[in-house]
């Protein structure tokens, strides 16, 4: 019989269910749960079965395991708390850029804007807070692909495809796989007119570790905001490094 070692380790690997669930995007069975969670088939199924008495997971006819609809308040009050933790960082960088500041995540494989802080400039872009967008036409969607794995990403493409907004969006599968790693090596990404004509964002990760939680951005018109702007980048960087820091920081 396979041993928790402490209800610290059943918490650890139940959160890896809830995980695991989320980053497939769709529904598993319990097999393949476990070799994805890399847990026992018996612990695997204890622990479903604890999660399922609380809604968090669902099992529907088939056998097949999914997230369960007790997930969604609080996935709504942590969207609402990490806006607002967020709102200073934002305001910073939209002082430091005179640039619209915006902080989004990806939910359900869609890009979602959570917070926005407006820049100085009287013409300036605004991005409607609680807007679905898909992410491959922009700088945060590009950067919250890039720090997902392969299998991730594919999954999200071949859900929805790479349709055109404007002429410059990317819809090409190998162009757009090459402008992730890209924009894994340089940290940042760009949206150049993909999203919207007219309009520039850049956008970089806020983690915490290797991973991307949420990307920050900058949005203004293509007249105002340069495509290469390395100072920029290492400011938005800075900034969203210290909201990495915080996020990680343990709670006093």
């Amino acid at each position: 019989m396979d041993r928790e070692a402490s209800p610290v380790q059943s918490v650890d690997r139940a959160l890896r269910l809830l995980e695991v669930l989320a980053r497939s995007g769709g529904r598993l069975p319990v097999s393949e749960l476990a070799a994805r969670a890399e847990l026992p088939l018996g612990t695997c199924h204890r622990l479903l079965q604890s999660l399922m008495s609380r809604g968090y997971i669902r099992q529907d006819p088939d056998r097949r395991y999914a997230l369960g609809a007790a997930l969604l308040p609080l996935g709504d009050a942590a969207s609402r708390l990490l806006a607002s933790w967020a709102q200073p960082f934002l305001a910073e960088l939209a002082e430091v850029s005179g640039e619209t500041a915006n902080l989004a995540v990806l939910e359900d494989d869609r890009v979602v804007y959570l917070g926005q802080a407006p820049g100085r400039h009287r013409m300036r872009m605004f991005t409607e807070v609680g807007r679905r967008v898909l992410p491959h036409s922009t700088a945060v969607g590009k950067v919250l692909l890039a720090w997902q794995d392969e299998v991730q990403v594919n999954r999200i493409v071949a859900r929805f495809g790479l349709p055109a907004h404007t002429p410059q969006t990317l819809t090409d599968g190998a162009v757009f796989a090459a402008e992730l790693a890209e924009v894994r090596r340089a940290g940042h990404a760009v949206d150049d007119e993909e999203e919207e004509e007219g309009v520039r964002c850049i956008a970089v990760p806020v983690g915490p570790g290797p991973t991307a939680v949420a990307a920050v951005s900058i949005s203004a018109p293509a007249s105002r905001l340069q495509r290469d702007c390395p100072e920029l980048v290492l400011t938005m960087q800075s900034i969203a490094g210290r909201m990495s820091r915080s996020l990680a920081a343990p709670s006093s």
